[in-house]
């Protein structure tokens, strides 16, 4: 009887991870009904993620945080036991701004997501996995420093923010009241990225235009992190600015490290660790992973490409299914994928590739059927 491991993220704006696993379990079964399934939704810390862990068992805790732009919204963690999960996405992320006009590139801010963090900590929680993905702010993490006690201050003594504009005006910082439960905490970033904070690869540079900023708003933010790097390292005595990573989600990396002692770990790696894929792999015949487009992003430490390299590594073949992939075979090979289905190639038109995803990954896991039923 063969063992199939269902590993694959998201399709982004489509279908869910989990989705994505069911409807390929379905065309599977339907060819191969003896076969053994087992599904590990992946995700890589962007947005998806907690619903990776909700698929893993992880409870659901709802919490109410600012969001991006500072309003309140209704978000969520995921926690197991002392373990919680947090996702920058779900309570401050770019998506959650809509339409493009509601961007707000100089003050859209972390706080939601300290305040989630806060919540964890609260819980009991000593141990918070934070995936960074998908922010819609450039504060350096100011923001996220204040919802856990720094008491971050503008020359009139008022509290600084929000935003990077907010980081531009801080010209005190004290870290006495900080969240007690941080003493003892262990905080992960699920981090895919190795910007410094500022310069012309850093957090404003590179990330700024997508988030709003125009190339003069551009400026302003770099300016302001440097400015905010230079009072927390006035404070702290170390200064982070440089390190790998420190631009991730706005400058989150950094505050998050030089303030809170993060530490920052590979994304996919970490989220496949923590979700007990490495544990599911032992004893498969065949992997299946994919996510909505398969292409050089992919390769620079997404969540496919992590399953490929494990599965590859432990001698176990690897399907990949994608809305679409732009890599060539030689690339897929290196990679460690064995074979790429995609929608488009299922499809009659682009449109129906599209609305019937999920009727399309049930075809395709029926394919995969076929084989398993005759090897």
């Amino acid at each position: 009887m063969a063992r199939v491991l269902l590993a694959p993220d998201k399709f982004k704006g489509t279908l869910s991870a989990t989705e994505v696993a069911a409807a390929l379990a379905e065309g599977i079964r339907s060819r191969a009904p003896s076969a053994e399934i087992l599904s590990v939704p992946v995700a890589d810390g962007g947005d998806g993620s907690l619903a990776a862990f909700a698929a893993a068992g992880f409870e659901r805790i709802p919490v109410t945080a600012a969001g991006a732009t500072g309003d309140p919204v209704s978000t969520w963690y995921a926690r197991r036991g002392r373990h919680a999960v947090v996702e920058l996405a779900e309570v401050a992320g770019l998506a959650t701004l809509s339409p493009p006009a509601a961007l707000a590139p100089l003050t859209a801010t972390t706080r939601g997501l300290g305040e989630v963090i806060a919540h964890a900590l609260d819980a009991g929680c000593d141990r918070v996995l934070v995936g960074i993905g998908g922010s819609a702010s450039t504060d350096g993490g100011l923001g996220l420093v204040q919802a856990l006690g720094a008491r971050a201050r503008d020359a009139a003594g008022a509290e600084a923010g929000p935003g990077g504009a907010g980081a531009a005006s801080v010209a005190t910082l004290d870290l006495t009241g900080l969240h007690p439960g941080l003493a003892t905490a262990r905080i992960e970033l699920a981090c895919d990225v190795d910007n410094p904070l500022t310069g012309p690869e850093g957090a404003a540079a590179v990330y700024g235009p997508q988030k709003g900023a125009d190339p003069e708003q551009v400026g302003e933010l770099d300016t302001a992190l440097a400015h905010w790097a230079d009072v927390v390292a006035a404070t702290t005595g170390r200064d982070h600015r440089a390190d790998a990573g420190a631009g991730a989600a706005g400058g989150v990396g950094f505050g998050a490290v030089a303030i809170l002692g993060a530490r920052l770990r590979p994304g996919a790696e970490l989220m496949l660790n923590q979700l007990g894929f490495a544990e599911a792999l032992a004893g498969a015949d065949l992997v299946v992973t994919g996510e909505g487009s398969l292409d050089e992003q992919t390769l620079r430490g997404k969540a496919p490409a992590a399953v490929a390299a494990a599965s590859r590594a432990a001698g176990v073949p690897v399907m990949a299914v994608a809305g679409r992939c732009q890599l060539d075979r030689a690339r897929l090979r290196a990679a460690g994928f064995d074979r790429v289905y995609t929608l488009v190639d299922e499809a009659v038109t682009p449109q129906q590739a599209l609305a019937e995803g999920a009727a399309l990954l049930r075809q395709i896991g029926a394919r995969l059927g076929d084989c398993l039923a005759d090897a």
